[in-house]
Order: C-alpha cells, then sequence, then structure tokens
C-alpha cells in the first residue's frame, strides 16, 4: 500500500484559501475550522443554475442567503459567482448527450473536475486566494513529493469517489478540512460554532440542479424516445418513454407490477437494446444483472499515470459500494480491461469506475461496457512500459 511507505501527514500552509460555501453544514464548519487556524480566508458561494421552475420557490436563493449568513457569523469575506455559463457547457451538455446514448451519466464527477476545480479555483486565483478548500469528505497528505487523495474517515460519507478526476494540479491547491471528521461530529462541532446551518438538511439530487421530479424535468430536454419493454426471451410486456429515464438494476417504475404470471417477483432492468430502442427486464436476480469483467474509457490518474500497466486494485463501481477487489489492465489507448475477483450486479456504462490501493484513491474511468448478459468483451494487450 502507498501510504505504508510513508509519514504522510496533511500538508500545512498559511497561504490564503477560498472556501466554496454551498450554505450547508459541512462547507460552513469548513469554513470555522480554517478560520480556527489564523489563515487569511474568504468565501465564495457558486450559483451554477438558472432557476426556472414555475413553484415559486428558489433553492438557490436560500443557500445564497445562508452562506452570507455563515461568512457573515464568522467575520469572513463574502463573495458570490454565477458559473451558470460553464456548468451547462462543461457538465449538463455532456450529461444530456450520455442519456440520448442510453447511458447513466454522473455529472458530480465532471462537475468536480470542471466546475469547483477548474472555473472557481481560477475565480479564487484572481481575487488573491491560490488555494481552494471544500466540504468534501475526503483527504489530502503530501508523501515523499507526492499529493495522495485518500477516502474521508466517515465511511458513511467518503466522497473521494465523485472526487478521483482530479489532477495532481487540481489536488495541488485543494483542501478539504472535515475529511478526517464523522458527519454527526460535523453538526455537533458546527453546533457548538453557533452555525445555523448546523442541522439543516443535506442536498441531494443532481449536482447543482437539484432535488426535482425527474422525468418532467429531463422532458424539457429531452424528446420522448417511446420503445418496447421486453423479457429476456424477447416477449413484449409494455412500452416505457424513454431508454434514458432506466438504468441497470433498476426495480419500480416500469409499469409492469401488475402483469400476472411468471414468477410473481420483482421485475429488474437487466439491458439496454439502444439500437431497438428496448428496454429489457426479468423478474428477480437474473444471471444477467452481473459481469466478470467490464471495459471502460480512458481513464484519469490523480498521480498522473497508473500504477503499472497490470496491477491488483479494489474498485468501485458505483458509490457506497465496498471495494472490490479486481484486476487491472491500462491498455494501449489508455482506457482499462478490468476483471472482478466475483462477479459485479449491474456494472452500468455511464457510470464511473473508481480505483483504490487502500484508503489511496488511484483514480478512475467511465464505464463504457461489460460481459453482463451478452459477453463477448475481448481483453486488449496491457500498455508497454
Amino acid at each position: 500500500m502507498l501510504l505504508a511507505l510513508f509519514d504522510g501527514m496533511p500538508m500545512t500552509t498559511t497561504e490564503p484559501v477560498m472556501v466554496a460555501l454551498s450554505g450547508g453544514v459541512d462547507s460552513s464548519l469548513t469554513a470555522w475550522l480554517l478560520k480556527q487556524q489564523g489563515r487569511p480566508l474568504a468565501t465564495m458561494f457558486m450559483k451554477n443554475w438558472e432557476e426556472d421552475d414555475d413553484s415559486g420557490t428558489c433553492p438557490a436563493e436560500q443557500d445564497a442567503e445562508d452562506a452570507r449568513r455563515v461568512a457573515e457569523t464568522l467575520g469572513i469575506p463574502f463573495h458570490a459567482r454565477n458559473f451558470a455559463v460553464e456548468y451547462w457547457d462543461g457538465v449538463f451538455e455532456h450529461f444530456l448527450a450520455e442519456l440520448r446514448r442510453g447511458r447513466t451519466p454522473n455529472p458530480d464527477v465532471l462537475c468536480n473536475r470542471e466546475v469547483k476545480f477548474r472555473t472557481f479555483v481560477e475565480h479564487a486565483a484572481d481575487l488573491g486566494y491560490p488555494r481552494i478548500a471544500t466540504g468534501h469528505y475526503a483527504r489530502v497528505v503530501d508523501v515523499a513529493g507526492r499529493r495522495l487523495l485518500l477516502k474521508g474517515r466517515d465511511p458513511a460519507k467518503d466522497q473521494s469517489y465523485f472526487l478521483h478526476a482530479l489532477s495532481p494540479a487540481q489536488l495541488a491547491v485543494a483542501e478539504f478540512p472535515i475529511g478526517d471528521l464523522q458527519k454527526d461530529e460535523v453538526r455537533r462541532l458546527a453546533a457548538r460554532a453557533g452555525l445555523h446551518t448546523s442541522g439543516k438538511r443535506d442536498s441531494t439530487g443532481i449536482c447543482f440542479v437539484g432535488e426535482r421530479n425527474f422525468r418532467p424535468f429531463l422532458a424539457r430536454f429531452l424528446a420522448p424516445a417511446p420503445g418496447p419493454i421486453e423479457d429476456t426471451t424477447g416477449r413484449v410486456l409494455g412500452t416505457h418513454e424513454g431508454l434514458h429515464h432506466h438504468t441497470l438494476g433498476q426495480r419500480g417504475g416500469l409499469g409492469i407490477g401488475g402483469l400476472r404470471g411468471g414468477t410473481g417477483e420483482p421485475w429488474y432492468v437487466v439491458a439496454k437494446d439502444q439500437a431497438r430502442q428496448a428496454l429489457i427486464v426479468s423478474q428477480g436476480d437474473h444471471p444477467g444483472l452481473y459481469a466478470r469483467r467490464c471495459r471502460t474509457e480512458v481513464a484519469l490518474w490523480t498521480q498522473g499515470a497508473p500504477p503499472s500497466a497490470m496491477f491488483r486494485s479494489g474498485v468501485k463501481t458505483r458509490y457506497r459500494q465496498p471495494d472490490q477487489p479486481a484486476e487491472v489492465c491500462v491498455c494501449e489507448d489508455g482506457t482499462l480491461e478490468v476483471r472482478f475477483a466475483e462477479a459485479q450486479r449491474a456494472v452500468t456504462p455511464g457510470q464511473s469506475l473508481v480505483l483504490y490501493d487502500g484508503e489511496v484513491c488511484l483514480g478512475g474511468a467511465v464505464i463504457a461496457a461489460s460481459d453482463a448478459l451478452h459477453g463477448g468483451l475481448a481483453m486488449r494487450p496491457p500498455a508497454s512500459g
């Protein structure tokens, strides 16, 4: 393990730091912790989505007000920036394109790389703050001249999965002050510090787009693309409104739960036939949901390069999944071929496969295909060197 070779300690610096203040408890405590260090400090709120609902409510406005109030409580300068254009161009258009391909994208990963740790960093630097701090549950340590991205101490909140695509240059300016804390500790410390966000509910939903009724929201951007719902024998069971509304392993929301016959077990999505716009389903825990191998797109590495052309690693194919042992082959074109020690359920194209050496996040890649259901993935030679 990488950490076993070094006495890794969190980096200490007196450089000015800009806190990405979201209006939630995690970033609020991040600002408070840095203030206790006596660092030159400022905060910035990012608005990355233009509200266009007819509900009369605007969560971003409330978040901005909460962020401003936290900054005032702490006596820290407050800035606000609108990055909606950068978010649309760098994240949301890609998100829609992936959905059109029938894949299940993870916009939070791209949002971190393209907005939070690129656009935000540039604006912070323009204001005289060369470093940024966020409320992510992750850690960074400097060991032997290298900056390592580590899992957060709280296994239930660890967010290194969403940070795996950050480059070495992006990690070099990043700080995660709450990464050593448990969530309940964060709330307790925030309450003790007098931060009004200490009891605020955690946000969910798409990165910066927030919590919405997903189907009507997507209907504003993606035209209906109906097709058949079929079982694995080709029997038509019903119709769907678009493959982009469904993901592998999904249970429910199919509109076929009342069908008679069969095993009586729940229906699950086991595949998508993009050419025919067909959604393939099966009752129960179908073998077609499980994959022994997968192929990815070009991988991104937190150290700038893979540890070797072939290596063993812990991997996650979805957030909150325990690390799964696997053998990783880095191909000549930079993509990965991954063999799992045990078959994995619902290895989903468009989602991220993230690699770990114990606590250290090595990097990851977008899943392109797996051998679930249809099989036929040919393993390619590893990269030379």
